[in-house]
């Protein structure tokens, strides 16, 4: 006869709201900075994360508790995202004229000494969106990468060669970076 632990019993006796509060809720910033990494627009990534705590909420009786739930908060979240860039890309906000001035003006910033977090940020947002998706996950959100293939629905291999790949390319665009500051490789 086994009998039930503290944790269970309790969790049994939860409201639905009660558990969404307790196991989502948590990982909301992390959702946040994971969509403003994916879309790179501070509005975009506020609707993209209420989009991803809504479907969430609405499916939340088919979350197996005991299980990962950022990871499968994440899992959503590439699907609101997916569908958000084919939204958006049905619809561009730019005018031509706009694009036009957007691209004929430029501004030179001072050279800093060293490579700041916006210039890997940046870096990041410039990688392929399937490459930057596997580094955020696991490099930067700190997902395995059986977590990673099980939220990005790919396999396990594909995931590694993906980060393998997205690392190098991340590796390249900061090289390009710190030459371009006048930053050299330590000796040793």
């Amino acid at each position: 006869m086994s009998i039930p632990s503290a944790t269970n019993d309790l969790s049994i006796h939860q409201s639905p709201a009660d558990r969404f509060e307790a196991e989502a809720m948590p990982h909301l910033n992390s959702i946040f900075r994971a969509a403003l990494r994916m879309v790179g627009d501070s509005a975009r990534a506020e609707d993209v994360a209420q989009e991803v705590y809504l479907k969430a909420w609405q499916s939340f009786h088919r979350f197996q508790q005991g299980t990962n739930c950022h990871a499968w908060l994440f899992k959503i979240l590439f699907h609101c995202v997916n569908h958000d860039r084919r939204k958006w890309l049905r619809f561009p906000l730019l005018q031509d004229s706009e694009v036009v001035a957007e691209v004929n003006l430029a501004y030179v910033e001072p050279i800093p000494e060293r490579l700041t977090d916006d210039d890997i940020l940046l870096a990041l947002d410039r990688l392929p969106a399937d490459f930057r998706a596997i580094v955020l996950i696991v490099d930067v959100e700190e997902f395995s990468y059986k977590e990673a293939s099980q939220i990005l629905s790919i396999p396990v291999g594909t995931v590694m060669s993906r980060l393998s790949r997205g690392r190098k390319l991340l590796r390249d665009q900061l090289g390009e970076v710190a030459r371009s500051y006048g930053i050299r490789k330590a000796k040793g």
